[in-house]
């Protein structure tokens, strides 16, 4: 019986050869593999040796070959096709252990070129492993170093007898293999891609590696696990966790959400995130400030929410955040006197993140019965100077400033949002509402006193009048909206009654 070996990653490769030999197996490899296995002493047959081939083209060409592939597709309860492995002197593959060219690790590399990157794009590797993987109830196909150890202790314990491993465990471990290989083409495929990454594509795969299992999901009697994408780094999948309990499955998307929106502005921006709404929002060049300000949008929400920062944390500022209980603080960098104040929090936890990067970066991807949903981000670069003022009023330059604001805070809000801000800070909001005047209403409820000469920002246009009239009665001075109701002459009449300022950016902000 034949067992061939043939990996770049060689992570306790040494210890299954040693017990697959020690059964009974003839092992046969190829060059970099074999001579590893015979540094520890093993014997091992080049699989050029064994097809009478040598390996040509510099290695792109060993183990594509009749002697091999006949080996692993062959039926053993086929007489046909063992009459056939007889009349060519092939013997049978039993055992393939395989995985594949570091493709990612390679292109992630700075300056790293196509002509690089198509070298290591395996061909010999994936063919085989399918091939193992095709014909598992004869063939064993292993591509997880995690496996060697089981695997090895079992030969060692039955030896080399097709019976030592049942039907379900064969066809786990060909499951593995071809998920392996589906991985490592999704990630071909999405380094090749130099458009919009799936978001139109007539086929689409998604290639994920398992990072950590959650302590639960939304609720307890969920099960959660945590993925990063292919070619992708940074973000919230690879944010660091200096301090606190585990992440659950809330914990992962409230965290994701408060650092998406503090990273949508340029400069210094503290955000409280509720249930992956930004309850509180502030933009100042002094971060106590503008954490200060951000807490003060909604105080009550606060407790027990996430809060994110776009900048490394001063040690003030953990001191203004004294007596505050959150569930997460997530931020860029910390200082060392900042850390030292936070970590005095048992159960916070506390996250140091980078930007994201990656091709799967800028695309939504939701799931729906029966399949999945796949669009663009909602990343359009928008200037005030270029939006439309509908009222015979135009905005002050602050009334402006802030507009801008409330406008971009809008997008990270669910529909239908309506934000109120004041000095560059969020100081109420209504969100994921199933009509919009409910939505003023919250937020100017949360406002209170504070909605006074605030102005607001709608992700979408007024169906009707009464949302101005409601802004107008609780203080607002200028609203920023799409336009593109049939109904907008009546909301910018109603603006013009009551003194308002309105400007239409005819681009709308819809989140669900």
């Amino acid at each position: 019986m034949k067992a061939l070996l043939s990996t770049y990653d060689k992570t306790g490769l040494a210890d299954l050869g040693r017990h697959l030999s020690d059964a009974g197996y003839d092992l046969v490899s190829t060059g970099g593999t074999a001579r590893d296995l015979r540094d520890v002493g093993l014997q091992v047959q080049e699989v050029s040796e064994m097809t009478g081939s040598p390996e040509i083209l510099g290695g792109r060409v060993k183990t594509l070959h009749p002697v091999v592939h006949g080996g692993i597709l062959a039926l053993r309860d086929e007489p046909g096709h063992e009459a056939e492995l007889a009349q060519h002197e092939i013997d049978t593959i039993d055992v393939v252990v395989g995985n594949l060219y570091p493709f990612v690790e390679t292109v992630s590399r700075p300056g790293v070129t196509l002509a690089d990157a198509l070298e290591n794009i395996d061909i010999g590797g994936p063919t085989m492993i399918r091939a193992a993987a095709k014909n598992h109830p004869h063939v064993l196909v292993v591509v997880d170093p995690g496996d060697y150890d089981w695997i090895g202790e079992r030969v060692a314990a039955k030896g080399a007898v097709p019976d030592a491993f049942t039907p379900s465990e064969r066809k786990e471990l060909a499951r593995k293999a071809f998920q392996h290989v589906a991985l490592y083409d999704t990630a071909i495929s999405r380094y090749l891609d130099e458009g919009e990454s799936g978001a139109s594509w007539a086929e689409f795969t998604i290639g994920l590696n398992r990072v950590a299992d959650l302590r639960y999901g939304e609720n307890p009697h969920q099960a959660a696990t945590l993925y990063s994408s292919e070619l992708s780094s940074g973000g919230i999948v690879d944010a660091e966790r200096l301090h606190g309990l585990g992440m659950s499955f809330t914990n992962v998307l409230d965290a994701d959400a408060a650092w998406r929106v503090v990273s949508d502005f340029d400069e210094d921006a503290v955000a409280v995130v509720k249930h992956t709404n930004p309850c509180g929002l502030a933009m100042h060049p002094d971060q106590p400030t503008a954490y200060r300000r951000a807490f003060e949008g909604d105080s009550v929400s606060a407790y027990g929410g996430i809060v994110g920062f776009n900048r490394p944390v001063t040690a003030a500022t953990a001191e203004a955040m004294r007596g505050v209980l959150y569930d997460i603080i997530v931020a860029p960098g910390y200082d060392s006197d900042a850390l030292a104040v936070l970590k005095k929090r048992r159960r916070t936890r506390i996250l140091r993140i980078g930007q994201a990067s990656g091709p799967m970066e800028g695309l939504d991807v939701r799931t729906v019965s029966g399949g999945m949903l796949v669009q663009t981000g909602d990343v359009l670069e928008e200037e005030p100077s270029g939006w439309t003022v509908a009222t015979q009023r135009s905005p002050t330059d602050n009334e402006l400033r802030d507009l801008a604001f409330a406008w971009k805070v809008c997008k990270h809000i669910k529909s239908n949002t309506i934000a109120l801000a004041s000095d560059r800070a969020l100081v109420g909001m209504g969100a994921g509402q199933p009509n919009r005047v409910t939505s003023v209403h919250l937020a100017l409820r949360i406002g209170g006193d504070r909605a006074i000469g605030s102005v607001m920002a709608s992700d979408a246009y007024f169906p009707f009048a009464d949302s101005v009239e409601m802004a107008a009665e609780g203080g607002v001075t200028a609203i920023v909206q799409p336009g593109g109701s049939i109904r907008d002459e009546e909301s910018i009449e109603a603006a013009n009654r009551l003194g308002l300022a309105m400007v239409l950016t005819g681009v709308r902000h819809f989140r669900h």
